[in-house]
């Protein structure tokens, strides 16, 4: 009879320690799975946002689009103006003729906030040829917008730029070209910031013409900048 109780009681010592094995087992695998999913998560979503990122156009693409104007109107104008300007691709689609002034050098124009709406943004010296040259255009158009999509085969009043019209434009142009793959619409916004950065370009100047609430009260409300100063900060973008 003692023999069977110490047989059964080792063999539940047996049973527990196996289980107890089984348990910490399945405790690491399942941590090991955890981890390895967290990592494959957070690869896939750090990919995401690359892909959805907003990447500046490079020195050598931009040079590569000036290579490539011609003397007609072309949609590397409008990106290069994009550029050197920061419109969103919406508000491009949005810019006025009446708004658009070739004698102080300067558009006025803008969506989306308060800051961001009928801003005056200069137009710089190396871009000026390509707005006369669209703002010529949309007169013999009689168009009250500056950009217009005369490339289409549709009814006339599809001319408008709209954000897709945009969009397929730039798809285009950087197939044609051979630029980064992963442009978007709004790389010409992102590139002037980086531009006027690079270029030690006065923060708040950036933040007025790209239509950024300014918090600051001094500068806000106390500070009364000269009309040209816009005009030479933007001179700092070579």
């Amino acid at each position: 009879m003692y023999t069977i109780t110490m047989l059964f009681w080792f063999s539940m010592i047996i049973v527990t320690y196996l289980f107890y094995l089984l348990t910490v087992a399945a405790i690491i695998i399942t941590f090991n799975t955890t981890m390895l999913m967290s990592d494959l998560y957070y690869t896939i979503v750090e990919r995401e946002q690359l892909k959805n990122s907003h990447i500046p156009y490079t020195d050598n693409e931009r040079e590569t689009m000036w290579a490539n104007v011609i003397n007609k109107t072309s949609w590397i104008d409008v990106v290069l103006i994009q550029c050197y300007m920061e419109w969103r691709p919406k508000e491009l689609g949005l810019l006025k003729i009446k708004n658009v002034d070739l004698k102080n050098w300067e558009i006025t124009g803008g969506m989306k906030t308060k800051a961001g709406t009928d801003r005056t943004v200069p137009i710089h010296p190396r871009i000026r040829p390509l707005v006369i040259k669209w703002y010529d255009k949309a007169t013999q158009l009689n168009s009250e917008y500056l950009f217009n999509c005369t490339d289409t085969t549709t009814h006339r009043s599809s001319l408008k730029l709209s954000y897709d019209k945009y969009m397929h434009r730039i798809n285009r142009l950087i197939d044609t070209l051979k630029l980064n793959p992963d442009h978007r619409p709004h790389d010409g916004r992102n590139t002037f910031i980086t531009m006027c950065k690079n270029a030690g370009v006065d923060e708040y100047a950036i933040k007025k013409m790209v239509g950024h609430e300014i918090y600051d009260i001094t500068e806000k409300v106390y500070t009364k900048r000269d009309p040209q100063w816009l005009h030479n900060e933007i001179l700092k973008i070579q």
